[in-house]
């Protein structure tokens, strides 16, 4: 897979005081990794055409409309998180485990023709509990020894010819207070020409990432069934976002090129909340006995309640056992957030009672979401939304075949590039799944494995060689459900 230069956490501190709120953020609330029930994970989410599963609730509404009893299901799920990084010829790997509820919901059923033999329609379903669309827990940690730059050469860099009092309260003010960045004489001070040690490095640089969170979205679907032909559904979805990330960054003298540092360290916290509210339409035509059409679009999500909390901390370690701490203020900021508008696009193949091949076309266009707030435009964050991301197409393939009451299922995932230019980001997965269906009961489990490889830089790439990563994601699921 090809590489993805990321804009970190740390970058976006570089470029702005309050470096929540950017372009990065609207893209990973917009990039969303259906999860949901086991079945739905194991096909490789391609249900479009298929329905009859809760999370399609989340996906193309219209599948509601082919339930025939109602229902009750839950999903417990375990995520693996592994990632491996190599920067300057080292490796390090992490891994990270989390145990969450993928789907929980229940669908009512009624059916209008017995109480009238001559309707059309077949069955009116009501439908409401909750998937989750995009999963946040992971733990990196990268190492390598640096030589020719530090961390704080960008700082030196930046913060040249601004006085003291001027200086970033996120970043060179806290390296300032630190005594990282300092003024060695009086023609220092006269152009405000900040010194630092170990300009060309000659450091070790340590890193460790870990970010937990979700979004989870809370449905109400109402689904109709006419003639067993046509089937449609509405949902009303109400998605909220838990974030956060802890990155410690730690730079050492480890080789003593200096003679008064020996290390500093620098930990950033952020947290993450909003909730939103979108609306999905869809329909499902049963165009002949093995063939079935779907269609279902989904209005931007819009995002009116935003926070996001940050601080950051600046720790000093000097050879003369001389220690030095500098805080941040507390960060806090509530604004507004549309991400994209989605089209779907599925077809499906029934070979009577032994099984089905379906595939699942989405559109979204990521250059489309939007930061807002009362008091600021966010002109320049939009216009790099605007200009960075492009229009994705992203596929879903998958296949149930049946013996009796058992059903073996498998499934491919493709979520394309979001970037336009430069980056590439491409990522995969493969499924595969068991379901037993009884009358009454059922129990599907599900295993899926997807990966990504990236660029990572830990500062600025003027004055720092990418980290090479790579990304594993493994999730197992059980589903376990009741019809009455």
């Amino acid at each position: 897979m090809k590489k993805l230069f990321l804009t970190t956490l740390i970058s976006a501190v570089f470029t702005s005081v309050t470096f929540a709120q950017s372009d990065a953020d609207a893209l990973r609330y917009s990039r969303l990794n259906y999860s949901g029930t086991a079945r739905f994970v194991a096909t490789g989410g391609a249900f479009g055409a298929l329905g009859a599963d809760f999370t399609t609730l989340s996906h193309n509404p219209a599948g509601i409309g082919l339930f025939k009893s109602s229902e009750i299901s839950i999903t417990p799920s375990l995520a693996i998180a592994n990632s491996e990084a190599t920067f300057n010829n080292k490796f390090r790997d992490d891994s990270r485990y989390s145990f969450n509820i993928a789907s929980v919901g229940i669908v009512m059923v009624t059916k209008p023709e017995t109480h009238n033999s001559q309707s059309m329609w077949k069955g009116v379903q009501f439908g409401f509990g909750v998937n989750r669309l995009a999963n946040f827990n992971n733990r990196m940690m990268i190492e390598g020894n640096n030589n020719t730059s530090s961390y704080l050469t960008a700082y030196q860099d930046r913060a040249y010819g601004i006085a003291p009092e001027n200086l970033e309260a996120y970043g060179t003010g806290l390296a300032y207070d630190a005594d990282l960045l300092f003024l060695r004489d009086a023609a220092d001070s006269a152009s405000w020409n900040y010194q630092i040690d170990l300009p060309q490095g000659g450091v070790n640089q340590r890193k460790s990432i870990e970010t937990k969170g979700a979004i989870n979205e809370m449905v109400f679907s109402l689904g109709a069934n006419y003639g067993d032909r046509l089937y449609m559904g509405a949902t009303i979805g109400v998605p909220y976002i838990r974030y956060s990330e802890t990155s410690v960054y730690t730079e050492t003298d480890v080789d003593e090129n200096s003679d008064y540092f020996k290390s500093f360290s620098r930990t950033d916290n952020l947290e993450t909340s909003g909730t939103g509210v979108n609306l999905k339409f869809g329909i499902i035509l049963r165009a002949t006995e093995w063939l079935r059409l779907g269609g279902a679009v989904q209005t931007p999500t819009f995002y009116a309640g935003m926070a996001d909390s940050w601080n950051t901390t600046f720790r000093s370690n000097f050879d003369n056992g001389r220690s030095l701490t500098a805080n941040s203020p507390e960060g806090f900021y509530e604004y507004e957030l549309n991400t994209p508008f989605r089209a779907l696009g599925s077809v499906g193949f029934i070979f009577g009672k032994l099984g089905l091949i379906s595939a699942d076309y989405e559109f979204v266009d990521y250059s489309t979401a939007r930061l807002r707030a009362p008091d600021y435009d966010f002109n320049d964050e939009n216009e790099t939304i605007r200009t960075s991301y492009n229009a994705a197409n992203n596929l879903r393939l998958g296949t149930e075949w049946r013996m009796g009451t058992i059903s073996f299922r498998a499934g491919y995932t493709l979520s394309a590039n979001p970037y336009k230019y430069g980056s590439e980001s491409v990522n995969t997965s493969y499924s595969l799944g068991l379901g037993l269906r009884e009358k009454n009961f059922f129990l599907d489990f599900a295993w899926v494995q997807s990966g990504m490889d990236e660029e990572y830089y830990l500062y600025s790439v003027d004055y720092v060689e990418p980290v090479n990563t790579k990304l594993k994601n493994t999730l197992f699921l059980m589903t376990v459900g009741v019809k009455y």
